[in-house]
């Protein structure tokens, strides 16, 4: 048995377990959703020291299921604690779809990240794309199906392109080991857009503030976790120290913040917030250096920590009050005071307060920045840390929980008029396992965070120099925000449609589609019925041409039979010796 489980790629038990769930039901399933993620991280401990690999040929071709390293053990860590918090945060729900859909998308991540070879990334890489899908569609609405279905296009459109650069590059290089590539090769220009669509690049972003917000309240804690981690995670594995991922980082950090301020789902604004953070990790895998990586290491690691905890909290609201919209909400720190205060732990995480795992994390990608003297990318990340504790430190807690009640929410949950409770058990209990990291990694981060990073590190994070920076620049962006929300110049909270670039191909697009639709059945009738009657012509002649009467059914002469055999066997020769 030791064996088996020492060559069992990582993932698999969850899997397999995720699979088995659908037999399950009642407690008996909820009990055993939390507990296989234990399993799966007890496997991984126990039978998978660093330095494991296990290889395989299969027709001539030598696979790797299980490579682990440095790299993939610091996602390995946090892709099993994220899957036990999100189950047992789901623990509540009784929806079979859910719980075996989350499941084997959790695996499948948790196998992608341990892949020695680009076809088991592209297996798992899809895995994680069909599995997900499931826990937008399971909040059985229309709307959640139609995101889903552009969800879905999206991820399986970013698994095409993987396999098409892994053949590519399998042509150029003879070998399909997933290790350093470069934009070189067709095959690597693919894979980086494969990648790059997952880990929502401008421009190629939407699927992600379509499709999160419009997840089951459950579904929505996977999906933070898992899907855009993946893809940070291959960029490190392929493409660090890749230049032009500097200033697609750099964007991706400043664009969302524009959007965050102004829209009024909350749950959006996350998502929004989700697609700023990924940015500064792109950069620091830009920037090359074993402290930049080490930075996106880390900061992977307690993004997806504190951005799990953030949608719990916002998650809570919706499932009580029946809407996550901000100009509905407000006042309910009175009737949920424990989500509350899990939600402003996430808040100063992701805004980088001193003692809060973000500080410690984010600080080693500024920092590498400095260094090099990349001033412009520097100041944008500069602003893109001021810009998230304005949309995620101030507006979600805010909003949701502190501003005036305007007791909109009762029309969602009006059963829920005279609530006075809080979340459940297990989902407060979720939020506090999530919680507690985020404070003792910022207090703690050369015992709990550093010594997992891929390379070793001397870097101290609480400097006089560095803190005082922060706090006065979150100073200054609170105080920004309490004069413009005092003087009415902060965007109102207001029940509105965002656009996004999204919009050019999903109402222009749908117009156009629709009148070639209309206007290219009219076209393809008249082809039809010029090809029919074209066609029933030829048969006609051919008939009469063929009949008794007709040149080619009629009796030829002997000297006409000699001559066509001539000519015949002329052209042969011509064509044979030409």
């Amino acid at each position: 048995m030791a064996d088996f489980l020492a060559t069992l790629p990582p993932g698999l038990l969850l899997i397999g377990g995720g699979l088995l769930l659908a037999l399950l039901r009642g407690r008996i399933q909820r009990w055993a959703l939390v507990i296989l993620p234990l399993l799966s991280a007890w496997h991984l401990l126990s039978f998978l020291p660093e330095g494991t690999t296990v290889a395989y040929e299969i027709f001539g071709y030598e696979l790797m299921p299980v490579r682990v390293d440095r790299l993939s053990l610091v996602w390995g860590y946090v892709f099993h604690l994220a899957a036990f918090v999100s189950a047992l945060y789901a623990f509540h729900v009784e929806d079979t779809l859910q719980h075996v859909s989350g499941l084997i998308y959790a695996g499948a991540a948790i196998g992608a990240v341990f892949s020695g070879d680009l076809v088991t990334l592209f297996v798992y890489w899809e895995l994680t794309a069909l599995s997900s899908v499931f826990l937008i569609w399971a909040r059985r609405r229309e709307r959640a199906h139609h995101a889903g279905m552009r969800y879905l296009v999206a991820q399986v459109g970013s698994g095409v392109l993987l396999l098409a650069g892994a053949l590519y590059h399998f042509g150029d290089s003879g070998s399909l080991a997933f290790g350093a590539l470069n934009l070189d090769t067709l095959g690597g220009l693919l894979i980086f857009l494969a990648f790059g669509i997952k880990a929502a690049f401008p421009l190629l972003h939407n699927w992600l503030q379509d499709a999160y917000p419009e997840a089951t309240v459950t579904g929505t804690v996977f999906l933070s976790a898992f899907t855009t981690k993946l893809a940070i995670y291959a960029l490190a594995r392929g493409f660090a120290g890749t230049e032009i991922l500097i200033p697609i980082g750099a964007a991706m950090t400043a664009f969302p913040i524009f959007f965050a301020v102004i829209e009024n789902d909350l749950r959006r604004v996350l998502a929004y917030s989700l697609n700023n953070q990924l940015g500064f990790m792109v950069v620091g895998i830009g920037l090359g250096t074993e402290l930049s990586l080490n930075g996106t290491a880390a900061h992977a690691f307690v993004h997806i920590l504190y951005k799990a905890l953030l949608f719990m909290s916002m998650g809570a609201v919706l499932n009580y009050a029946g809407t996550a919209k901000g100009s509905e909400l407000g006042g309910l720190y009175k009737k949920m005071p424990w989500t509350t205060a899990f939600c402003i732990v996430g808040a100063a995480s992701i805004s980088a307060f001193p003692l809060f795992s973000g500080f410690v994390a984010k600080a080693l990608i500024l920092s590498e920045a400095a260094y090099q003297h990349r001033t412009v990318v520097y100041l944008i990340l500069l602003f893109a840390s001021a810009g998230v504790f304005h949309h995620s430190g101030i507006k979600i807690p805010f909003f949701a929980f502190f501003h005036h009640d305007t007791g909109k929410w009762k029309k969602f949950a009006p059963e829920k008029r005279d609530f006075a409770g809080e979340a459940p058990k297990n989902m407060l209990w979720a939020m506090a396992l999530t919680a507690l990291p985020c404070l003792a990694i910022g207090m703690f981060p050369h015992k709990l965070l550093y010594p997992l990073l891929p390379f070793p590190v001397t870097y101290e994070p609480y400097t006089m120099a560095h803190v005082i920076t922060q706090i006065q620049l979150l100073m200054f962006s609170a105080l920004a925000f309490t004069v413009l929300n005092r003087i009415g110049a902060y965007p109102p909270e207001l029940r509105s449609t965002v656009l996004d670039t999204d919009w050019f191909y999903r109402k222009p697009g749908r117009a156009l589609a629709e009148w070639l639709h209309r206007h290219g059945a009219t076209v393809d009738r008249a082809l039809r019925s010029a090809f029919v009657g074209g066609l029933h012509r030829l048969l006609e002649r051919s008939g009469q041409a063929l009949g008794p009467t007709g040149w080619l059914g009629g009796i030829w002469t002997t000297r006409t039979m000699v001559l066509w055999a001539t000519l015949l066997l002329a052209a042969c020769l011509i064509l044979y010796y030409v």
